[in-house]
């Protein structure tokens, strides 16, 4: 059984495409004719024949026995480090003192590990985030000097990785990150027989934890071979207890449904706002459990919602162009919510990756004279790639030839691949803390509404992948005003709309320095704010839950720059969840409360009810 289950309906309609129909007025201009007529950028502008087929079937079936990391690239990065460090005697000497120092204080620490009064962690000790030795049953020998020996070796491994001079610093980043990665599979934590917590529950349980573990091993193991989700109890269904709150899908394309939330206030605000979702992600991410849901916030703080769902793409997709997204995405939902909220300009919010895509329609919409746009939030997306973290070691030429000649068989980025990408970013946690969990100790995580939507994976088409891997991480074209927009060049500083920029304090995704950047490529009232947690679990901050806290500050549009380590002493701290600092951002910048729109326009009588039927696709 599936993690997320499809909710079926009596008598479901069959899909039907509405065409998108230009809006009254000035705005009708800025509407390409074939985004109007519905058709995707695919017929339109089909691509070049793709060169050397023999070689990129050849890499296509590498990848399957590299997980899609290209072996070429890990290779010239240990290359260039270890030639470097081969050239490097006296570096080499230091190491070599530094171990000699260590081992004698562990040898020392050794010596009095039973003696009264000695305390643990003497030589070194975990780091804040590491919780592979926490709990009491470390603290004491022998399992205490073998996690102590375990950090001692990740620390000269590190200090050995790092910083030998000459090493670029994408090759550096790549063997250290690689590194970790190898002796994070020998940590002691891994191992029945060097982990305490391990072996006090074997003693308490005559052994039955490791039976419990088999049966959780042999479960995924079936799961993986079958490559079926994660089994629940039924709890996460979509359309009734995650992404379930009412409303109706009002257009429809090849690409995206655009779903109309119904008001649950006598009153709403004039300007409607239009979610526009990362398509590495189902929508429903804002809209899980009620008690989780932004959506159901929203509507209750008296707006008028819109959200994109996009369709999960296969492989008749895979000539669909990034632009396709904007035209067919935002831009076609911007039309049709001119048509059902005509006359009122619109709140826009973007997540990840459809964060950036907005940031691009906003440019081209004010290069153009477009000027629907009342406000843009951006929650944890970047706009210069510069500096995009740990997952830029995934994106050099090598790495990123590997991944098109791989989607280029298939036609798409398949599920499997993104998730490997983002759990070897934190692997400790995501890997080898479950393994220890379920396998180890037999227990079973209970399911939540967050691991249900993140099981309920989607695919990228090859074009658009391609696409966005080269232009924007690669060449970085959008920060360098060299990204272009139906033939011409596109840039943020055009963007003049008041901006709400949100970071996520432990985001490995979308490092909350990289966001901040928006601060010098727009030229507009920008409010920034970090806030606790990650890429997901920090933007899912419901008031009603403890825990969360932020930064904010406002910089207006003629203000000097302040760099992010001076914002951060400058910013106030809150107690709270972001969504009210949002929402009250939001009321000033809209009008007095009337009465709700219609619920569509046209031939949406024909459509489903929310959450339509491209989130089950």
């Amino acid at each position: 059984m599936s993690v997320v289950q499809i909710f079926s309906r009596a008598e479901e309609p069959a899909v039907q495409v509405v065409p998108v129909k230009p809006v009254a007025g000035p705005e009708a201009s800025t509407v390409s004719p074939d985004a109007a007529a519905g058709i995707p950028a695919a017929t339109v502008s089909p691509p070049a024949p793709e060169p050397y087929p023999l070689d990129r079937a050849f890499h296509a079936m590498l990848a399957r026995f590299t997980g899609g990391i290209s072996p070429l690239a890990l290779s010239l990065a240990w290359l260039d480090w270890s030639s470097h460090l081969t050239a490097a005697p006296q570096r080499q000497m230091e190491m070599s003192r530094n171990i000699l120092r260590d081992t004698g204080r562990l040898a020392e620490a050794a010596a009095h590990a039973t003696s009264p009064g000695h305390k643990p962690w003497s030589v070194i000790q975990p780091q804040g985030r590491d919780r592979r030795f926490s709990g009491p049953q470390w603290e004491t020998a022998p399992f205490n000097l073998l996690a102590q020996a375990f950090l001692l070796t990740e620390s000269w491994w590190r200090d050995a990785a790092t910083g030998v001079r000459g090493v670029s610093h994408g090759n550096e980043a790549i063997v250290e990150f690689s590194m970790r990665q190898m002796l994070d599979m020998l940590a002691p934590s891994n191992f029945a027989a060097t982990n305490p917590k391990v072996l006090e529950k074997a003693f308490q349980s005559g052994g039955e934890n490791f039976v419990f573990g088999w049966q959780n091993w042999c479960s995924d193991l079936m799961r993986l071979l079958s490559g079926s989700k994660l089994a629940d109890d039924g709890q996460f269904v979509v359309g009734r207890t995650v992404a379930a709150s009412p409303g109706k899908v009002v257009y429809r394309n090849e690409l995206i449904e655009l779903i109309q939330y119904h008001p649950t206030t006598a009153q709403v605000r004039p300007e409607p706002i239009l979610i526009v979702p990362a398509w590495i992600m189902k929508y429903y991410i804002l809209d899980l459990s009620p008690q989780n849901s932004l959506v159901k916030y929203l509507t209750g703080q008296g707006f008028t919602l819109f959200a994109i769902s996009w369709r999960n793409p296969d492989a008749r997709d895979r000539d669909l162009a990034f632009d396709d997204y904007r035209r067919l995405g935002v831009m076609a939902a911007l039309d049709m919510i001119g048509l059902i909220v005509p006359g009122r300009k619109t709140h826009a919010l973007g997540y990840c990756l459809g964060g950036t895509l907005l940031s691009i329609a906003a440019a081209a919409m004010e290069r153009d004279g477009d000027n629907r746009l009342a406000t843009i939030t951006l929650l944890a997306a970047q706009t210069d790639f510069t500096e995009a973290g740990e997952l830029t070691l995934f994106i050099n030429e090598s790495q990123v030839a590997f991944l098109e000649d791989m989607m280029w068989q298939r036609g798409y980025l398949d599920t499997t691949q993104m998730a490997g990408a983002f759990q070897l970013l934190r692997s400790n946690e995501l890997i080898w803390s479950r393994l220890s969990h379920d396998y180890l100790m037999g227990d079973s995580a209970p399911m939540n509404d967050l691991m249900a939507w993140n099981a309920d994976a989607t695919r990228l088409p090859y074009r658009m992948h391609s696409e966005y891997l080269r232009k924007l991480f690669l060449d970085n074209d959008l920060a360098g005003g060299r990204y272009q927009v139906g033939g011409r060049s596109v840039s943020l500083s055009d963007i003049h709309a008041p901006m709400f920029v949100v970071g996520t304090l432990a985001d490995h995704v979308a490092p909350w320095r990289s966001v901040y950047k928006i601060h010098y490529q727009v030229d507009a009232d920008v409010t920034f704010l970090l806030t606790s947690g990650g890429h997901n679990a920090g933007v899912v901050a419901p008031p009603d839950e403890p825990g969360h806290s932020y930064q904010v500050l406002s910089k207006a549009e003629d203000a000097p720059y302040v760099g992010p380590e001076e914002w951060l002493k400058l910013a106030p701290h809150i107690e709270g969840s972001w969504w009210p600092e949002w929402t009250n951002w939001l009321a000033v910048r809209s009008g007095a409360p009337c009465d709700p729109p219609p619920i569509g326009f046209g031939g949406a009588a024909d459509l489903p009810d929310a959450p339509g039927d491209y989130v089950h696709t």
